[in-house]
């Protein structure tokens, strides 16, 4: 499957995508004016990726600076995606960055984590610059 870049706006993350080397990451921040338009590429990407998958380890980064309710849903159904392929046998591992200082970004990646027990969290403080 072919790759998926896509570069950060002031308003959108940056999206690499390397299904290649199994390593997905999101940095920057995300409160496009249309959430579900900007992520449901994304995440219909993803799921084809997943549904061809069997025992692999995927390595999964979200760097998140800011991001809004709307934001919110579309991370939810990305996540949900990589805990079903965690179900399925794959392990998945989520570096979930915050900043230091940020505990609402640290409290929804500690949720997420509750709610999506088949994926490893791992919580990274990023020094507040």
């Amino acid at each position: 499957m072919e790759n998926l870049y896509i570069a950060p706006t002031p308003s959108s993350p940056e999206v690499d995508f390397k299904f290649d080397a199994r390593s997905l990451s999101l940095r920057g921040e995300s409160y496009p004016e249309n959430a579900a338009a900007f992520y449901g590429d994304i995440i219909a990407r993803l799921k084809e990726f997943l549904a061809t998958q069997k025992d692999i380890s995927l390595e999964v980064n979200i760097a998140l600076a800011y991001f809004n309710s709307s934001s919110t849903k579309m991370l939810f159904n990305l996540i949900e995606a990589l805990s079903n392929a965690a179900e399925d046998g794959n392990q998945v591992r989520l570096n979930w960055f915050h900043d230091e200082e940020d505990d609402t970004i640290l409290e929804f990646g500690q949720e997420l984590s509750e709610d999506f027990p088949a994926i490893a969290f791992v919580t990274r403080a990023i020094e507040a610059s």
